[in-house]
């Protein structure tokens, strides 16, 4: 430490011209006294501060007790400072701004209940000696020059900050606006030491709010400019912590510190793939800065902005070279990174590109729980993508995730469990990695995971399930293992993501005769039926859809439609719905239950048909294709042909022929060869010039698809005879 005889140099420069100082304690001129320091000493301790300045007074319990209580908060900046370049007082407007209008920029700034209720316990208990001895430090941080200042800053550190009691002690007596006033001092050791004790402190939610109250976001931003690495390692720290307020991430975003962040993951290869007991000094103050800047970055992704100036920021590549690291701290923080950003399109695409997944699959047999997390969750957000669930397949990546998921010991760990299981159902959207999952026996490890109480792990399990059972052999295999029972259970499950799933999955197992029966005993149709009242549109359209193979495969399909009071009813009310996924179901519903008479006279009673001819204009493939077989199921009763075409409906039906979709062309020539049964239907149909493309439809190579075809210009033709056969009639008479 220098002599600090030398009052003129730059290191001695009192910290009171930083910081206000109480002058009713430094004398009655008023002037500022200095604690001067033998400068041979290596260490001082709290008792040496004060044996070397024999005028302070004695700071009794009584005094600190009522300084906390009183005393309020307040920035303790001398007006008379030249203010430095990332002064927060120069970005008050711009803080106002993002207050004001980023509409996700809203940060309650008060404590919750339960939070008030936190540090009221807290404080409740035993006041320990730590908690004064504190208090003191600071206070002399307060009065003393930049040598007292740098020597408290020390004794500081030798406490425990992260405990709530010690973190108090400083908020109490003002100790915070003291640390980000000194962040703007010249001197690198006072800022070093004061960005140290924010770190620590910043851990505490409360504490994080009032450094960006305090306006000390910029201030930390702007010393990420240093060429000092530790430095801005503890920087990165500090913001890693403080981040994790939505408001201070707008505010880091506003400032220009994601680039500086971006720049500090930069690390040469060689360092991040060399043990750390082989590094250098040197290499390991460029590993801790990479590791601190990632996990600034981790915290900052919480925003959708963040994530796009991020990845403008070059932040891909690093990432990429970061993940082949064999230090686990440096790629915790960086596969929390990604897992954040593959929610991202654009970064799902990068990562894919950048060839990550190969990584990232190979961290997931790593021993670190964290880490299988992460990476877990990463694949389960970019799995969406075929060529990524291929390449998850091709690095071996499904073999850990069933592992994840067999193992009892991670059953508590939910989050992991999460994503393994999301990776899973996503990865089994593709039947090569279905195939796989069979030679490993997952739907049966997804069974005994269908009594977890957690309904995200739940959601996912279904979801995996309900694409496994896709194939025959997985509906067996899900019967054997009495799978059905436990997802029937579920039904009565309030969480809207959970019910889709399961009627997926139901939907599946309803097509195995043998699982209907099952499902029958369970009073299943039922439970699924009741989802149609759900307000979840999503949930609406797949128990929809999940009725029609239930209908089609029960033993007396009619006798179980009457027997739902109501049920009828509930199906042609869905109708009115302005979703258009809902709408589809709904009809492909009435095109099942329909096949029984007895059920399209109910529903001809409760004026489907109508309802079904308000929908004709549509241009959604989807609902042509299920709209048109409902039409054909209803037309043939009564005079509902004639009805439909007095309500103008062929012509736009005919419109259809248009799509190319097979499956609208073949429910559309269903439904006009029911309607070509009124001759004055088949006028309409032969002027809006229907017959090429029912020409063109009996060369199909789908049967029913030529049957209906034919079928319709069969009615057609017969309708032109007899006119002819009229004419020829006149003609002679």
């Amino acid at each position: 430490m220098a002599n600090t005889n030398n009052a003129s140099g730059d290191f001695n420069t009192e910290i009171s011209d930083v910081v206000s100082v109480d002058r009713k304690k430094a004398g009655k001129e008023g002037k500022i006294r200095a604690i001067i320091f033998d400068s041979s000493n290596k260490k001082y301790t709290l008792e040496e501060v004060q044996k070397n300045d024999p005028q302070q007074p004695e700071l009794s319990e009584f005094s600190l007790n009522k300084t906390s209580s009183k005393s309020k908060p307040r920035f303790l900046r001398r007006s008379g400072q030249q203010k430095c370049g990332s002064c927060p007082d120069r970005l008050s407007n711009i803080k106002k701004s993002v207050q004001a209008l980023d509409s996700d920029s809203t940060e309650v700034e008060s404590s919750t209940d339960e939070e008030e209720r936190w540090k009221d316990v807290a404080r409740a208990s035993e006041i320990p000696a730590d908690y004064y001895n504190i208090q003191k430090l600071v206070k002399f941080i307060k009065a003393g020059n930049q040598t007292a200042t740098i020597v408290s800053l020390c004794c500081l550190r030798d406490y425990d900050l992260t405990t709530q009691i010690n973190q108090f002690a400083i908020q109490d007596i003002g100790g915070l606006e003291v640390m980000v006033n000194i962040l703007e001092c010249n001197d690198a050791k006072c800022r070093l030491g004061a960005l140290s004790v924010l770190a620590d402190i910043s851990l505490n939610i409360d504490i994080r709010k009032t450094i960006v109250d305090l306006d000390g976001i910029p201030l930390i931003i702007d010393i990420l400019n240093s060429s000092m690495k530790d430095l801005k390692t503890v920087a990165a720290e500090t913001l890693a912590n403080v981040a994790k307020v939505r408001l201070a991430r707008k505010y880091v975003r506003v400032c220009g510190g994601i680039p500086k962040l971006v720049d500090l993951l930069d690390i040469k290869l060689q360092i991040l793939k060399t043990p750390r007991e082989e590094l250098t000094a040197e290499d390991i103050e460029n590993l801790n800065q990479a590791r601190a800047g990632a996990r600034a970055l981790w915290s900052l992704s919480d925003s959708r902005h963040n994530k796009e100036l991020m990845r403008k920021s070059g932040i891909v590549p690093l990432m990429a070279r970061l993940l082949k690291s064999c230090h686990i701290d440096v790629v915790i923080p960086i596969m929390g990174t990604i897992q954040k950003c593959a929610s991202e399109p654009k970064f799902q695409l990068a990562i894919t590109t950048e060839g990550m997944i190969a990584d990232i699959v190979n961290h997931l047999n790593s021993t670190n729980l964290d880490l299988k997390k992460e990476g877990s969750s990463a694949i389960y957000k970019c799995a969406f993508d075929k060529t990524t669930r291929d390449l998850v397949r091709e690095a071996g990546g499904l073999e850990p995730l069933v592992a994840i998921i067999k193992d009892k010991n991670v059953r508590d760990n939910k989050p992991l469990l999460i994503g393994a299981t999301g990776a899973i159902w996503m990865c089994a959207a593709s039947p090569d990695n279905v195939r796989k999952f069979d030679s490993l026996r997952t739907v049966n490890h997804l069974v005994t995971l269908l009594n977890d109480e957690c309904d995200d792990v739940l959601t996912n399990v279904v979801g995996a399930i309900a694409e496994c059972v896709r194939v025959q052999p997985n509906r067996e295999v899900l019967r054997n293992a009495n799978g059905l029972p436990a997802l029937v259970c579920l039904l009565n499950s309030s969480h809207p993501p959970l019910l889709e799933n399961l009627a997926k999955a139901l939907k599946e197992c309803a097509q195995d005769i043998p699982s209907m029966r099952i499902l029958e005993e369970l009073d299943a149709v039922r439970l699924i039926w009741s989802l149609l009242k759900n307000t979840n549109s999503r949930v609406q359209a797949f128990a929809a859809y999940a009725i029609c193979p239930c209908v089609q495969n029960a033993n007396d399909s009619g006798e179980l439609v009457r027997s739902l009071v109501g049920a009828m009813e509930l199906v042609v009310g869905l109708l009115k719905s302005k979703d258009v996924l809902v709408l589809s179901a709904v009809c492909a519903a009435i095109a099942t239950i329909a096949k029984d008479t007895t059920n399209v006279a109910i529903l001809t009673d409760l004026k489907v048909i109508y309802k079904l001819a308000n929908l004709v204009n549509t241009t959604d493939d989807l609902l042509r294709a299920n709209l048109a077989a409902a039409i054909a199921s209803c037309a043939t009763f009564g005079n509902n042909t004639q009805e439909l075409g007095r309500l103008r409906t062929v012509t736009p039906i005919v419109t259809y022929m248009t799509s190319e979709d097979p499956e609208v062309h073949r429910t559309t020539a269903m439904a006009l060869e029911k309607l070509s049964m009124d001759p004055q239907n088949c006028i309409t149909m032969h002027q809006s010039g229907v017959v090429p493309f029912l020409l063109e439809c009996v060369g199909s190579t789908n049967k029913e698809l030529q049957l209906a075809a034919a079928g319709c210009l069969r009615n057609i033709r017969e309708l032109a005879l007899r006119a002819e056969e009229y004419l020829l009639k006149i003609d002679d008479d």
